[in-house]
């Protein structure tokens, strides 16, 4: 049964940070994989608040290899840029790292940049940060609309933030910043350890899903399909029955991937190639 299309699969990098780029990109090749969702790792790019990398040479580079970036995705969790910093140097630093990402988004042909919402201090209001985030978005919202690009904003692990972790708190997020170039991204396995499910976030949010980091689970874990407990099948199901056109980025991050990756890809495109 044909439930996604080849191109929909948006292979990407991240788990390829101890490879060169060349090999990431012959590795997609190899997968039969024909979309990236480019991470800026700097061991792959180099982006930061006042440069980033030359993007006509990336370009040409992924597209040598018969391949296309369809979302690019700035380092946001290693890094110290984040979408709620708490001191104003570093809250306009972080600004002017996500325009820099905004504009390299724009000039490789991209339509998406993936956001969050970041994160505040444990020990502060929590409101307090909320509204951080909310101006961040905002201000990249309206950046993103003179570029040409659409931000979609992720929910991230409780691990991982206080802020946007869930369904409702994605809802909020949205409603509050409100604005036509700020969409959403549903990651599986923030969804999958908040308890929630694929027809959770449609009913909720529909056509404003542009973008999945589509990916097995146990809940937690970033893992290849075939190393969790979801049901492929059955959410590749849930995105056709809501018509879903979009990319399903394979956000890749648990590190027993590290040392080969190129294999995992490869396994990972068999359980897909079931349902093609």
């Amino acid at each position: 049964m044909a439930l996604i299309n080849r191109e929909q699969i948006a292979g990407m990098n991240i788990h390829y940070m101890r490879y060169s780029l060349d090999y990431f990109l012959q590795a997609q090749v190899k997968a039969g994989i024909q979309s990236i969702e480019f991470w800026t790792g700097v061991p792959h790019y180099y982006l930061d608040p006042t440069t980033y990398s030359d993007c006509k040479v990336l370009k040409k580079k992924i597209e040598s290899y018969q391949l296309e970036m369809k979302v690019f995705t700035p380092e946001n969790c290693m890094y110290q840029f984040q979408f709620a910093s708490v001191k104003p140097e570093i809250f306009e630093k972080s600004l002017q790292y996500f325009t820099n990402g905004i504009k390299a988004t724009a000039e490789l042909g991209c339509k998406i940049m993936q956001c969050n919402s970041g994160w505040g201090y444990l020990d502060e209001d929590r409101e307090e940060a909320w509204k951080r985030s909310k101006e961040m978005l905002a201000k990249l919202a309206d950046i993103a609309k003179a570029e040409g690009v659409t931000l979609a904003l992720e929910s991230l692990r409780p691990e991982e933030s206080n802020l946007v972790t869930t369904l409702q708190d994605t809802k909020r997020m949205i409603e509050e910043v409100n604005h036509s170039h700020l969409k959403v991204l549903v990651d599986t396995t923030a969804m999958g350890v908040a308890g929630e499910t694929l027809q959770d976030w449609f009913d909720a949010f529909g056509s404003s899903i542009i973008h999945t980091h589509f990916v097995d689970g146990d809940p937690y874990g970033h893992l290849v399909w075939g190393d969790g407990k979801h049901n492929l099948e059955k959410f590749l199901i849930t995105l056709k029955q809501n018509g879903y056109k979009g990319y399903l980025g394979q956000e890749i991050t648990d590190t027993r991937y590290f040392a080969n990756p190129a294999s995992h890809d490869c396994r990972n495109m068999r359980e897909f190639e079931k349902y093609m």
